[in-house]
């Protein structure tokens, strides 16, 4: 077993807040990242995969098919985007970290697998201080 892993960047803004809960309310349990007025983040996305190399081409996955999923399905969608309100697969959701990093498996697992390789990890840096990881 062998495990690649892509890197990609990407700016975007978000807010984490609960709209049931008052200004007061979500500045408490979220502070400053509660600004009513967003915030925003560069962002480094890592993902993972595993799997075995193919003996005819040397490799597990072609990097190029990978970043080509992960501008697709990902990166397009957030880059200068605001997370809370232009992000299809962030509506509903509050725009943590945690929840950016699952987002972003369930938009890459199924095409990777077609790819024949598997998803390892996707791990979300959203400062030098603080990431995610996430395994499914």
């Amino acid at each position: 077993m062998i495990y690649i892993t892509r890197r990609e960047t990407f700016n975007a803004a978000h807010r984490l807040f609960r709209p049931e809960w008052d200004d007061s309310t979500n500045l408490q349990v979220f502070g400053k990242c509660s600004n009513p007025h967003w915030h925003g983040h560069n962002y480094v996305l890592w993902v993972t995969v595993k799997g075995e190399v193919n003996q005819e081409t040397g490799f597990l996955i072609n990097l190029k098919q990978l970043s080509a999923i992960l501008r697709e399905r990902v990166i397009e969608k957030l880059d200068h985007k605001n997370m809370n309100v232009e992000v299809d697969f962030m509506q509903g959701r509050i725009a943590s970290t945690e929840n950016l990093a699952i987002a972003i498996w369930e938009q890459i697992e199924d095409p990777i697998r077609q790819l024949g390789a598997q998803l390892h990890s996707v791990k979300v840096s959203e400062t030098e201080n603080n990431f995610a990881e996430y395994y499914g």
